[in-house]
């Protein structure tokens, strides 16, 4: 099947983006504007073979109105996102790198959408690396391409960019990587921080993973054998609970030295995926470009919060430099431009988020003071240890669902922190009598103690406004057992006293004059993190020599020229791709009841999302509940269920695929009960089921 459809070229180049880099520095004004647009674009669909005979479906969005045999570089997005039922978001979006003179490429990864082949066992597997290289190299030897690949994409797509540079293959001369990192343990979503985390994506992708690819969705057994038998992902890991081979194989995070090919990262700091900008403009010896804005898990240009700006304009100007030569000034710039955050209230809806860019020379910034602020014996927070003391706290696990946004990760905008700071040791600052801006990663350096063998610990900073709002800046939690190393984690020894260093995710903001800066320190972070087994009661020593304290990379008042970025632009929509119900803000299953028991101090916790859309070929809904449920009596007794259900009404037919989530666990073990369930026209056609008791490891 072919199909091919056109949006006819630009009248006129666009005056803005001639004009886009006239706000450079006078080392930069010999550069040349990045490529105007000035053609149009057409798809075309086209497989590309792979050494063992599989084919990977792929979709070519061309430029039009071009001369005959003109070549353009390639960009390469490569998703497990089905690239079919992805146009409407893929068309706009692709259509200012199209205009202006760039073919990109939107590739199913094997086994996903409408590729051929079995379905990857995991992200991020060799199977998916080995592939994209061959696709790299296919792409820079067809007859519309000058050789020269980029490969982008955000969260997925910009986490195997990343990882396909420890590769460097030859056609490969530049990435982009949008709210990805370089850390699949710590920073990924099974294992935030160390400790296990459950959501609805896993379920979400896995149920997507299952359905042939669109309009045929052809149910035959190849797809009963390459799909929808398949064993899920989360089972994978699930045995991999602690840091290790398995989460190297793909990760970055100490191997920065092994990437030659140029890299610019995007990030938001709503999104949980921040961390690695700051180690990869530190550690990498190639060029790297960064910036990080107010969004959430989104493209700059369609964000939320806003303002958003046109990120894509910056992408060209990228892009033309190491793929067709051009100099656009692009590396005479600073590396790094930061959205500077200003206070704003809790959340958890934000339309805007106040604050400034920054241009900064890169990273570390030399002129920010690791500043210390130390927790005191009556709950203030001040610049200097005093009196000795030892708070203890008993563990509430129940508590935390303000923490983490709709999504339960380190990002998305946090609601008012007061319901969980009431169970929590908190120490509050005086009402500041000037402006404090921090930049970079808080580090909590606590003295601590516990009375079982099992406890986390959770620390955060936060804004309390003078009406007592409290806003949530910055956090990081660590799992206990790991103090000495994520990959041999150790019991902990009851009564015995230890440091702890807790390194807290990138943050920036500035607290205004009369607000307080907190830091709260708790061991729970519950749904986003999975409750330690044991009921506990933990200690943290104050004061003296080697007391615990904070340090805040506190950045000095002075101007630092700013960057001037295009304002994001509307885009052309695809016909019949239409969306009928986006759900959630987030696009995630958000928190829609809280259910508190205060007989049984037993707290379920349910989150939901649907959607639907209409194609050419029918319409496609879905709806998930995901509900969370622990004890404060009885914390081994966590668990999670959910339900996905997604359906593709065609002319002739009904398709529902389902899945059912069961995990829970004990003291012990963690138990995995999970089906998946095919039906045409309400009537059952394939039904797989999986139930697995897997060890706790030291989670």
């Amino acid at each position: 099947m072919r199909q091919d459809h056109s949006i006819t070229p630009p009248r006129i180049r666009r005056v803005a983006a001639a004009l886009a880099v006239l706000w450079l520095s006078a080392a930069a004004t010999a550069a040349e504007p990045p490529s105007a647009p000035e053609y149009g674009m057409r798809l075309q669909e086209a497989w590309i073979p792979m050494p063992d005979g599989v084919r990977l479906a792929a979709d070519l969005y061309l430029p039009t109105g071009a001369a005959e045999g003109t070549r353009f570089p390639v960009l390469l997005e490569y998703l497990p996102y089905r690239k079919t039922e992805a146009r409407g978001r893929n068309w706009p979006l692709y259509s200012y790198f199209v205009e202006r003179g760039y073919v990109v490429a939107r590739v199913d990864i094997r086994g996903t959408g409408n590729s051929e082949g079995r379905l990857i066992p995991y992200e991020y597997s060799d199977i998916e690396h080995d592939d994209g290289e061959f696709v790299i190299d296919w792409l820079a030897k067809q007859a519309f391409s000058n050789g020269n690949v980029g490969m982008w994409g955000i969260s997925w797509g910009g986490f195997n960019a990343i990882q396909m540079t420890l590769r460097n293959p030859p056609a490969l001369k530049a990435i982009i990587a949008v709210d990805a990192t370089d850390d699949l343990y710590e920073e990924d979503v099974h294992y935030i921080d160390g400790i296990i985390h459950v959501d609805s994506w896993m379920m979400t992708q896995d149920l997507d993973n299952s359905r042939p690819g669109a309009p045929d969705y052809v149910i035959d057994d190849d797809n009963f054998r390459d799909r929808f038998d398949t064993e899920p992902s989360m089972l994978t890991y699930l045995r991999n609970q602690r840091d290790g081979a398995f989460w190297d194989r793909a990760s970055a995070r100490d191997k920065h030295d092994r990437i030659k090919i140029p890299s610019f990262h995007i990030g938001g700091w709503y999104d949980g995926y921040r961390d690695s900008i700051p180690r990869m403009l530190e550690r990498v010896d190639a060029p790297v470009k960064a910036m990080i804005g107010p969004w959430i898990h989104a493209w700059p240009h369609d964000p939320y919060p806003r303002p958003g700006m046109e990120w894509r304009n910056e992408a060209v100007r990228w892009w033309d430099y190491w793929l067709k030569g051009i100099d656009t000034g692009i590396l005479d710039e600073p590396r790094f431009a930061v959205y500077v955050r200003d206070w704003h209230p809790p959340g958890p809806y934000l339309d805007f988020a106040p604050g400034r860019w920054r241009w900064e020379d890169g990273w570390p910034i030399a002129r920010i003071e690791q500043r210390a602020f130390y927790p005191q014996h009556d709950h203030t927070l001040r610049a200097a240890a005093t009196r000795e003391a030892t708070h203890a706290l008993r563990n509430v696990p129940t508590i935390g669902i303000e923490g983490g946004g709709p999504v339960m990760w380190w990002g998305d905008v946090a609601h008012d922190q007061r319901p969980t700071d009431a169970f929590v040791l908190t120490y509050d600052s005086d009402p500041l009598e000037s402006e404090l801006e921090i930049l970079g990663l808080p580090l909590a350096q606590l003295v601590v103690s516990a009375d079982a063998a099992r406890a986390n610990w959770v620390v955060r900073i936060s804004d309390v406004a003078p009406d007592g709002t409290v806003t949530q800046v910055a956090g990081a939690a660590f799992n206990g057992t790991h103090r000495n190393s994520p990959r041999e984690p150790e019991d902990l020894v009851p009564a015995e006293e230890f440091g702890l260093d807790i390194e807290l995710h990138f943050t920036s903001w500035v607290f205004p004059v009369g607000h307080r800066v907190r830091v709260a320190i708790g061991n729970t972070q519950w749904p986003m993190l999975w409750p330690s087994a044991l009921p506990v009661t933990t200690t943290l020593r104050l004061g003296g020599e080697d007391g615990s304290r904070i340090l805040l990379p506190v950045v000095p008042p002075g101007e630092r020229p700013r960057p001037d970025f295009l304002p994001p632009e509307e885009s052309p929509t695809m016909p019949g791709y239409e969306s009928l119900d986006v759900g959630t803000s987030s696009g995630y299953g958000e928190v829609s009841s809280v259910d508190r028991n205060p007989q049984t101090g037993e707290v379920t916790v349910t989150a939901t999302n649907t959607g639907a859309y209409r194609y050419p070929w029918g319409t496609e809904t879905y709806r998930e509940t995901i509900e969370h449920r622990t004890s404060d009596e009885q914390p081994a007794n966590t668990s999670v269920k959910g339900t996905h259900v997604m359906q593709v009404q065609l002319e002739d037919r009904i398709l529902t695929w389902e899945a059912e989530l069961d995990f829970s666990s004990d003291a012990k073990n963690f138990y995995y009960r999970y089906f998946r369930r095919l039906s045409k026209d309400g009537e059952i056609v394939r039904e797989k089921r999986w139930n697995e008791i897997i060890p706790r490891d030291f989670q």
